[in-house]
């Protein structure tokens, strides 16, 4: 019996990675195909980039903060005037970790949500059946836009968080650590290279798609009213921010081969 559950959950499991990557396809099939709302495109990276900027910007600094609080507090207390090189030990965890992850995670909350409400929303209430109606394609009309602003934009807002992280390392370096601005920055000149950058950007950019996707994905499969958005709203924050933190580690793994 207990066999048999497991059986059937792990099927399960592997059916709903097979739709997500069914909708996936059909999503990128249709981004080639005209006619090309480039208007809905604008707006939609407008809503999930511009307008997520404080959210990430304000969190990203005080995690910069609280990184140089607690690295330069170890390394002092491992060897004395070892946290001169706090600035790389900083930028570092941001750049390959923290801002990504972070950023891709607090997207998911704020924007995975309001997709999946949007689009469940329409569902219920029969608008996405009054699309097909009117020979329009839902996942060129709702998805497609979605998708090309998260996959853009998660990126872009993890450049922005890279550096406002930084800064929030040195706030700390100067006021607490007692490290000025010139020795912060040599250091992380000196250790840093664009590898910890550009390891950031290429999580980020599937880290974007996995929110689109999966946010979309809740939103075209609402059932039930109300209650039936609530649900996939829900879905979308969670199964997102796992889908983010699982993809995490593979994604590691394997740049790790390419440096």
């Amino acid at each position: 019996m207990k066999s048999s559950n497991a059986r059937n959950t792990l099927t399960a499991v592997f059916e709903g990675i097979g739709r997500y990557g069914i909708f996936f396809t059909e999503t990128v099939r249709w981004m080639f195909r005209p006619p090309f709302d480039a208007k809905n495109v604008i707006i939609q990276m407008l809503e999930i980039g511009y307008k997520s900027i404080p959210v990430t910007s304000i969190t990203l600094f005080f995690t910069g903060m609280v990184m140089a609080l607690q690295l330069g507090r170890v390394m002092d207390s491992l060897m004395s005037g070892s946290s001169i090189f706090i600035g790389s030990g900083v930028t570092i965890s941001m750049f390959r970790e923290l801002c990504p992850v972070l950023t891709a995670l607090l997207l998911a909350g704020r924007v995975g949500s309001s997709i999946a409400a949007e689009i469940g929303t329409m569902k219920v209430t029969e608008q996405i059946d009054a699309l097909r109606t009117l020979s329009a394609e839902p996942i060129q009309y709702l998805s497609v836009p979605r998708f090309i602003a998260c996959l853009v934009m998660t990126p872009v807002l993890t450049m922005i968080t890279d550096i406002v992280g930084v800064m929030g390392g040195a706030f700390i370096a100067f006021f607490s650590l007692e490290i000025t601005v010139d020795k912060y920055i040599d250091n992380i000149l000196q250790y840093t290279d664009l590898t910890d950058l550009t390891t950031g950007l290429i999580k980020s950019i599937f880290f974007g798609m996995e929110i689109a996707i999966i946010s979309c994905y809740q939103g075209f499969n609402t059932v039930g009213g109300a209650e039936g958005v609530g649900k996939s709203t829900i879905q979308a924050v969670v199964k997102s921010s796992m889908a983010i933190l699982i993809s995490d580690y593979f994604l590691t793994y394997i740049i790790r081969f390419f440096e």
